[in-house]
């Protein structure tokens, strides 16, 4: 790999995963709202390319991407918000910009680069543990990364026959600007420099899905496999205690 494109580059994740690949001598298409941060990027490394829009926009996520002359070898797709629903008092317009900026963000981007897409590329989609397990609070978030990965799985069968490939990441709670937000107990908490190795690694072994940290997300999955009353009435007991 040679170069990669990263959606929510400026903070978190995105911005350690951009970091680690330029100093790698990756050629990094950092993407994000504050052109500030992306000047500072590019500052720091000749290799990053600047590459200002916004995800939820899909006027300027099209004028942005139509004209790239280079493509990157791996398109991230890592831009993300988080609210919470509070006392299961339903709110549509958070509700609405949860899914605007974790779904609607991805379709956007993907809609405006896929006429670049070509053999041997892939998709990596970051999605979150959370899609696997309904946990209070999280109806926005959570209902928000399951469409995702849905979305994502899906889209692996339609691009297979043209060689694209797509991976889902499933990370568990990651030290970043959303996590510190949160006013609960976070088990087993990744920093973004391990959250960037976990992802970069199985990136590179071509994984599709990618798990961290694995005794976390394997907790998470095997109660999610369990029948939903199961799942309710353990859960419900997880938190109580």
């Amino acid at each position: 790999m040679k170069s990669v494109f990263i959606t929510g580059a400026t903070s978190g994740i995105g911005r350690a995963l951009c970091v680690d690949y330029a100093a790698n001598g990756k050629t990094v298409y950092a993407c994000g709202r504050n052109q500030q941060v992306l000047n500072e990027l590019k500052a720091e490394f000749d290799n990053i390319v600047p590459v200002r829009f916004d995800v939820t926009d899909k006027t300027s996520a099209t004028s942005a991407l139509s004209s790239f002359d280079l493509v990157p070898d791996v398109w991230i797709l890592n831009a993300g918000d988080c609210e919470y629903i509070e006392q299961g008092v339903v709110d549509s317009q958070l509700v609405s910009r949860v899914f605007n900026t974790n779904v609607m963000g991805v379709v956007n981007t993907i809609e405006a680069f896929q006429h670049h897409l070509q053999n041997g590329q892939r998709i990596v989609i970051v999605g979150s543990i959370a899609s696997e397990l309904a946990l209070p609070r999280a109806e926005a978030y959570g209902a928000s990364k399951a469409a995702v990965s849905y979305f994502a799985r899906a889209l692996k069968q339609d691009l297979a026959p043209k060689g694209v490939e797509v991976s889902v990441v499933y990370p568990g709670f990651v030290k970043t600007p959303l996590t510190d937000k949160n006013t609960f107990d976070m088990p087993m908490m990744v920093s973004v420099e391990q959250a960037s190795n976990a992802i970069r690694k199985g990136i590179e072994q071509g994984k599709s899905s990618i798990y961290f940290p694995k005794r976390f997300t394997s907790i998470l999955r095997f109660i999610g496999a369990l029948p939903y009353s199961w799942q309710y009435a353990l859960t419900k007991k997880l938190l109580k205690n």
